[in-house]
């Protein structure tokens, strides 16, 4: 596939990075000359230019794009930039740093296919280095919901039990079940839940403790399963 990337800082750069070693082609376009040279010397593609007007994008050729990646840390010209590329069909996804401003932009930029909070996703990745073991969590869905997945154990509370004896508090739900390394899918009640089955549950920042507790059991240790 091939990506366009608006702005080679610190996220444009590892975005770009990643998508490169995955196969992927990758255009950069940065503004800032220094950024650019950075970017070259690491071997990308590099369009110098803002990457707010119509025809620094152009020189990227976004009708052969699959998808532009709005990730400075100028919000007008992330906007901007994803509105003149989904004029060329593209998917778009810009970046936020201020949570505050969601709302403002999911109203006036109903076109951006995703929006994304580096620093979000970042610390999500760093509660589950800290938590660590059992327990992961997956995503921060609102202000007070979380969406954790869990690992049974041998010692886990619920080993041997069927999902449809998992009894969780009110303010939880189970969304996911996966046997083993099995994808997850739609829980099935008649499964037994059995050592290295995963759950995912949605819960209630002030039910986790309880449900941690339900699932794995108070004393369980932790492993750092990565970031979502």
């Amino acid at each position: 596939m091939r990506f366009v990337i608006v702005g080679a800082g610190r996220v444009g750069l590892r975005t770009a990075r990643v998508l490169q070693e995955s196969g992927h082609e990758v255009v950069l376009i940065e503004r800032d000359e220094n950024a650019v040279e950075r970017a070259r010397t690491a071997g990308f593609e590099v369009i110098a230019g803002d990457g707010a007007i119509e025809e620094t994008l152009g020189g990227a050729d976004l009708e052969a794009a699959d998808a532009l990646g709005a990730l400075t840390g100028d919000l007008n010209d992330n906007f901007v930039a994803c509105m003149i590329a989904k004029e060329h069909g593209c998917r778009t996804v810009m970046r936020i740093d201020e949570d505050y401003r969601e709302e403002i932009y999911r109203r006036y930029a109903s076109d951006v296919d995703e929006v994304i909070y580096p620093e979000r996703l970042g610390a999500i990745a760093a509660k589950n280095a800290l938590l660590g073991g059992n327990i992961r969590a997956v995503a921060d869905i609102a202000q007070n919901l979380q969406l954790v997945e869990f690992t049974i154990q041998k010692q886990s509370p619920m080993e041997g039990y069927s999902l449809s004896e998992l009894e969780l508090p009110s303010n939880s739900r189970l969304m996911a079940h996966g046997k083993g390394e099995a994808p997850l899918a739609i829980p099935d009640p008649d499964e037994t839940l059995e050592a290295g089955d995963r759950v995912v549950i949605l819960a209630d920042f002030e039910t986790l403790s309880d449900v941690r507790s339900i699932v794995v059991g108070e004393s369980e240790p932790a492993t750092a399963l990565g970031g979502a």
